[in-house]
């Protein structure tokens, strides 16, 4: 057996024993937050603006895992998923769950990701988190997703960060160094040597915060996984244009963009928004400095045009629907002068991701209801004919904005003619 194959066998053998995500019995409350239509549309749409909204997907979840693939069944009931893992543990799991909810649409196969070719379709999206930094040739597994990518389909990919895990590597090596393995009483004993841990080392604030160490399981997963690595901003766009793939947008932007947060303020703002995107991307990734992972959207580089990426430098961008993210929420108390709301997503860890708005911005943003085009949301408010080009520019500047703070996302699908201010 080959350095590949027994790397693949080890990490084969760790799921089996240590089945990740841990296994969960019920999905109820999953389901309840699916049901709403416009957390569906919102989510097709972060994924294609540009297309017309679709609930009947060909769904692929590689390495799902012991419940992902049967989440994306749930949220996604019209559509066809998939689920492949290498770990026949893991496996078990979600086909447990495809019985309890009685998940037809959803099929399940012990398959490693190098070898998704064998299911013999295409699928319009195929979502991969937390799996392909853990092959031993990352590389082969990409290929494989992109050849099972239709020509307009969407990558939902998830990998590790480097500068935010400084931590978790320097006791990944502490473990190597001492020989530990994961039997269930050296995960009781790493736990234990974890809380003499000194305040002061990368690693405490995540044992702190992280969900991954709150569980035996968990904690083996990110100290004891026999295949791990990370990529910077950098090293990941190197690797999507080697496999095929072009970078489509971050899942959440603005931790990324120097005209977000606090470092929008800083004497360097001028200087960082002038670099191109994925210099820029690599600065700021830098200057955060905590980054655990990188959650993006790929597309295949064959894919004709850019129609994922909203534009705000003509008049199409009146024609876009804006439809909040459901992460995205405003708060009105302790507010600077002038402000009438700040607006934030729940998701961000930063906590220097906030929108401020004024009265007049947020009124905007009430009026969006996922069924309204910018253009028609402005005419609510129109006043005098006086204040229209001023209201239209206040709008264009506002939604970009709310765009670049993972606030909306749009649908572009149907840009009506309007007229230009």
């Amino acid at each position: 057996m080959d350095k590949p194959d027994r790397a693949k066998q080890a990490v084969r053998a760790f799921y089996d024993a240590h089945p990740y995500p841990p296994p969960l019995d019920e999905l109820d409350g999953y389901r309840r937050r699916w049901q709403d239509a416009g957390r569906r549309r919102a989510d097709f749409h972060l994924h294609w603006p540009e297309q017309p909204y679709r609930a009947d997907l060909r769904v692929l979840v590689a390495g799902c895992g012991t419940s992902q693939a049967a989440k994306h069944a749930l949220r996604q009931p019209e559509s066809q998923v998939v689920g492949i893992d290498l770990s026949a543990a893991s496996v078990r799991h979600t086909e447990a769950l495809r019985s309890r909810y009685s998940l037809a649409s959803l099929e399940v196969q012990q398959l490693p990701i190098e070898r998704a070719g064998e299911l013999g379709r295409r699928f319009d999206k195929i979502v991969c988190t937390g799996v392909l930094h853990h092959l031993p040739d990352p590389d082969a597994g990409l290929r494989a997703l992109r050849a099972a990518l239709e020509p307009d389909g969407a990558l939902h990919l998830m990998v590790y960060a480097p500068y935010g895990r400084a931590g978790v590597y320097l006791l990944q090596d502490y473990c190597r160094r001492l020989g530990i393995g994961h039997s269930a009483q050296e995960i009781r004993d790493l736990a234990a040597t974890l809380t003499a841990l000194p305040r002061a080392h990368p690693l405490a604030r995540l044992l702190a915060e992280s969900p991954d160490f709150q569980s035996p399981d968990g904690l083996a997963d990110a100290l004891l996984n026999p295949q791990d690595r990370a990529y910077s901003a950098p090293q990941l766009f190197d690797w999507l244009q080697r496999c095929g793939l072009r970078f489509g947008r971050w899942l959440r932007q603005a931790p990324y963009l120097a005209q977000c947060g606090s470092l929008a303020a800083t004497p360097h703002a001028s200087r960082l928004s002038a670099l191109p995107p994925l210099e820029q991307y690599a600065a700021v990734e830098l200057w955060r400095g905590t980054m655990l992972r990188h959650s993006l959207i790929a597309y295949r580089a064959d894919r004709p045009g850019d129609g994922h990426l909203p534009r705000f430098d003509g008049g199409d961008w009146q024609g876009y629907v804006p439809l909040r993210l459901p992460e995205a929420v405003n708060v009105r108390e302790r507010l600077p002068a002038g402000a009438a709301a700040a607006l934030i997503n729940r998701s961000h860890s930063d906590p220097d991701l906030v929108l401020f708005v004024d009265a007049v911005e947020l009124r905007m943003v009430e009026a969006i209801d996922g069924r309204r085009s910018i253009d028609d949301i402005v005419q609510r408010l129109v006043g005098p004919a006086s204040q229209h080009r001023k209201l239209h520019k206040q709008a264009r500047s506002l939604f970009q904005r709310l765009w670049w703070y993972d606030q909306v996302v749009f649908d572009t699908s149907d840009l009506p003619r309007i007229t230009r201010i």
